[in-house]
């Protein structure tokens, strides 16, 4: 277990703390749940939540393609160039499965309307037309050995896979998008869960991106006020 982490952020209260959680190695097929109750053992309780990473789940669930067995087509080769750095579909092969799923011709409109968009001040607009076809990919760089050259797709059914977490530990739980962009989305959850606080508590992303393999990191409020990552605590 890593050092708890105070979450120091404007938007909530003092009392949050993050605690990363080393789990084994995620293999596909495996059962998730059993690995997660088995990490957070000792360390969680309930008035907690688990905060899961979507990358671990869509592994987990096997919703992931080796960027090997992607063929780019001349238009995913063109654009991705042409992305920022860190954007996923800098890779052809990402993008390519962007193409596949949204279509050539929008892929083409999203991207003349993203330099027509920048000419008058306005950014990201190829995101906005392609939404969740590019939110649903991870791309191949970041992602531990054996998987740094697999692209990886959203978990399927995020809030089911929170609920049935919470069913077998008793404790909250999210499935989480987060970065070193300070981007966080609660992909899924169990009921009780604040969404918007849970995410904004993950801001500063405290499963890491790098070889941390903490693909789980609890929440704890410690104060005797009402819990605000949890709905029902004030209620």
């Amino acid at each position: 277990m890593s050092r708890p982490l105070a979450v120091m952020r404007p938007e909530l209260p003092a009392g949050i703390h993050a605690v990363p959680v080393r789990t084994p190695l995620i293999h596909p097929g495996e059962d998730l749940i059993a690995i997660i109750e088995q990490a957070i053992s000792g360390i969680a309780r309930s008035g907690d939540v688990i905060a899961v990473s979507e990358t671990a789940v869509a592994i987990a669930q096997k919703q992931f393609v080796a960027a090997e067995r992607v063929r780019p087509s001349k238009l995913a080769y063109f654009l991705s160039p042409r992305a920022g750095a860190l954007a996923t579909v800098n890779q052809p092969e990402s993008l390519q499965i962007v193409i596949d799923q949204a279509g050539a011709p929008r892929v083409i409109l999203a991207a003349v309307m993203h330099v027509l968009g920048r000419l008058i001040g306005r950014q990201g607009m190829f995101y906005e037309i392609l939404g969740s076809a590019i939110t649903a990919i991870d791309g191949y760089t970041g992602t531990l050995p054996p998987f740094e050259r697999a692209i990886v797709f959203a978990p399927q059914n995020p809030d089911a896979f929170a609920e049935s977490v919470k069913e077998r530990t008793g404790i909250a739980c999210a499935v989480v998008d987060a970065n070193d962009l300070e981007k966080s989305k609660i992909l899924g959850a169990s009921a009780e869960i604040d969404r918007r606080n849970v995410a904004t508590a993950l801001l500063s992303n405290p499963h890491g991106n790098s070889d941390e393999q903490t693909p789980v990191v609890v929440l704890k409020w410690r104060s005797a006020d009402a819990n605000p990552l949890l709905i029902g605590d004030r209620e």
